[in-house]
Parts: C-alpha cells; sequence; structure tokens
C-alpha cells in the first residue's frame, strides 16, 4: 500500500479532466450553434469554410450589384421611351408641313412646336442620370462615342458584364435644325437638275430606236424641241408678233421639252448614265427629307432600347442565378460550420454525466490512503 502516489486518484483525475474538456466544448457549441468556434475544434473545416464565406459574401453583394444594372438599365430605358414618343410627335409635324395646303404661317407655326421638342429631346439626353452618372450623353473619350457602364455580377475577378448607351441628342439623332417645309416632287427636281439634263440630251438618241422622246401627237425629237426653244427664243418681238406671243411660244417649247424628260425618268431607261443620275437626284432628295431623317433617328433609338432590353433581361437571369448558387454554397457551409444541436446535446449528456461520475470516483480514490491508519494504529 502507497500513499506518496495515488495512482487510482491520478486515473479518476485524467478522465474527469476529459469529461470536463468534453463538456465545456459541448456547452460552447451548443450555447453558439457553431461546430467550429476555433480552429482547434477543425482546422481543414475552418480553412473551408472561410472561403466559402468569402464566396458567399460576394455573391450575395454581386446581386446587388446586379439589382443595380437592372435599375440604371431601367432609368435608361424610361428616358428613351419618352424619346420615343417625341419623335412620334416631330414626324407627325413633318408629314403635316410637307402638305401642300399650308401656308407660311402655318409652317412657322409648326417649326417653332418642333424646334422645342428638339429642345426636349437634348435635355432629356443631358439630364437623365443614375447615381450622378449621366447615362444618354455619350463620351467623347470613347471611340465609339457611347457611355459604357460595366457591372460586376460574379464572386470572382472578371465575372463582368457591360452595357453600352449612345448619345442620344436631337443633334446625335439627326433631328436637331431641321427646317420643316413643303414636299419636294422628286420628278420635277430631276428634269431641273444639271447633271441629269446632260445625261438625258447625251443619251436621248439611244432612248427609243426611232429616236423620239416623246409620246406627244408632236411626236418631236429631242433635238427638235432644243430647236424649237432656241428658235422660239431667237424670234423678233414686233407690233404683229408681241412679247406675249414670244413668251408663249417659248413656254410652249420649253413644256413640250420637260414633258419628254418627264417621260424619259419615268420610264425604264436603257442608259446606265441617265439612270444613275436620275436615282441620284432622288436618292439625295429621300436622304435630305426630314420624314426620312425622323425615321432614322427612331430606329436609332429602338435599336438601343433592344439593347438594353437584352442587357435587362439577362441580369434578371443573372440574379436569380446568383440567389440558387449562394443558397447551396451557404447550405454545404452550414455543414461544416453549424453544429448539429442534437447531435452535440447527446455528446454534452454523455460528457455531464461523466463528470459527475468521475467526480465521485476522484473522492473514492482520494479516501483509500485512509486504509493504511489502520495499520499504523496496529
Amino acid at each position: 500500500m502507497r500513499i506518496n502516489t495515488n495512482v487510482a486518484a491520478m486515473n479518476t483525475l485524467s478522465s474527469l479532466t476529459a469529461a470536463t474538456t468534453s463538456k465545456s466544448n459541448s456547452l460552447a457549441k451548443l450555447s453558439s450553434g457553431s461546430r467550429i468556434n476555433k480552429a482547434g475544434d477543425d482546422a481543414a473545416g475552418l480553412a473551408i469554410s472561410e472561403k466559402m464565406k468569402g464566396q458567399i459574401g460576394g455573391l450575395s453583394q454581386a446581386t446587388r450589384n446586379a439589382q443595380d444594372g437592372i435599375s440604371l438599365i431601367q432609368t435608361a430605358e424610361g428616358a428613351l421611351n419618352e424619346t420615343h414618343s417625341i419623335l412620334g410627335r416631330m414626324r407627325d409635324l413633318t408629314v403635316q408641313s410637307e402638305n401642300g395646303t399650308l401656308s407660311d404661317d402655318d409652317r412657322s407655326a409648326i417649326n417653332k412646336e418642333y424646334s422645342a421638342l428638339s429642345d426636349e429631346i437634348d435635355r432629356i439626353s443631358s439630364t437623365t442620370e443614375f447615381n450622378t452618372k449621366g447615362l444618354l450623353k455619350g463620351d467623347e473619350t470613347d471611340s465609339t462615342k457611347n457611355s459604357v457602364f460595366t457591372f460586376q455580377i460574379g464572386a470572382n475577378a472578371g465575372q463582368t458584364m457591360s452595357v453600352e448607351i449612345g448619345d442620344m441628342s436631337a443633334k446625335a439623332l439627326g433631328v436637331s435644325d431641321l427646317q420643316l417645309k413643303q414636299a419636294t416632287d422628286p420628278t420635277d427636281a430631276v428634269v431641273k437638275d444639271s447633271a441629269f439634263q446632260a445625261a438625258f440630251e447625251a443619251d436621248t438618241a439611244t432612248k427609243y430606236k426611232d429616236g423620239k422622246v416623246s409620246t406627244d401627237a408632236d411626236a418631236k425629237t429631242a433635238a427638235d424641241l432644243k430647236s424649237a426653244i432656241t428658235a422660239a427664243n431667237g424670234k423678233t418681238v414686233d407690233a404683229s408678233y408681241t412679247q406675249a406671243d414670244k413668251d408663249k411660244d417659248v413656254a410652249s417649247a420649253q413644256n413640250a421639252y420637260d414633258s419628254a424628260a418627264k417621260t424619259y425618268a419615268k420610264s425604264d431607261s436603257k442608259s446606265a448614265d441617265a439612270t444613275t443620275a436620275a436615282k441620284a437626284v432622288t436618292d439625295k432628295i429621300t436622304a435630305d427629307d426630314p420624314i426620312t431623317k425622323i425615321d432614322a433617328a427612331i430606329k436609332t433609338v429602338s435599336d438601343q432600347r433592344a439593347q438594353l432590353g437584352a442587357a435587362q433581361n439577362r441580369l434578371t437571369h443573372t440574379v436569380n442565378n446568383l440567389g440558387t448558387t449562394e443558397e447551396n454554397l451557404s447550405e454545404a457551409n452550414s455543414r461544416i460550420r453549424d453544429v448539429d444541436m442534437a447531435e452535440e446535446m447527446t455528446n454534452f449528456t454523455k460528457a455531464n454525466i461523466l463528470t459527475q461520475a468521475s467526480t465521485s470516483m476522484l473522492a473514492q480514490a482520494n479516501s483509500m490512503p485512509n486504509s493504511v491508519l489502520s495499520l499504523l494504529q496496529g
């Protein structure tokens, strides 16, 4: 029997210490709800969990970024919707102004309204902003003159999306400073165009096999018509042949020639030169017509709105995808980081019982050396 070294008490104390430590760990987990409260609880799990937490936080912020991007696009698209409405009204005014029944005063009033609408397009372009960033001004420093907005829509570097918005001012759209006036008849313009006249005169001989350029009763050639004009202009005015007579002859000869020119311009020409000249005049009139320019502006705005709509739909899908990814990643992290309360409560109950049992047994072990006293009292 030994009293200096109580091996039973030492063994019991070791068990008590282990049970107390286990109980303390269980209490920490149960009180915090986390399976990992310090690196010693699960070193590898802690590293994996911290990486996942970074991804989860990034996904959450990326979702907010994408939603902000949708708000920006909706702001720009809403402004362009109003620009579309204005362009529609401007087109109505242009069609109205080209009618020959209007007076100069009528067209002046129309031009005033048109000018005011053009100014409003400029105002919308210059003042439409999102978080103080101009949306419809364009960017003169960019090669495309477009403003580029880049959204961070992922948790990692390089996961971005860009949206381009062009200059939507009246000048950029090509509808500023237009003077609305009566429409021009392309046929009359062709007849009066010097380039067409030269081509017409050069090609008249090859237009019809019989050399005729008109199907009217006189059936004269271009040369005959030109000669008639020259002759009429060369006649001397006297008592029997007044200036009125001369003007009438000149006008008659000129009208005959112009009629032939119109017939030639409207028919299927066999001469490429005259046809090209006539088409160039007609194309220029069409291109310079305010209606054509407004139609082009409407198409530009429509294309921009279509791009913004596509980008908004893409961001909507991005938000949905980010939400799903964040949810699944959070679930995986929870399995590593969060404690199973039922399981841990079982561990705590076990550790608590062992602690109480070890404490009781330590008392018994400490009392064992007392038996030596009976020997000493012999």
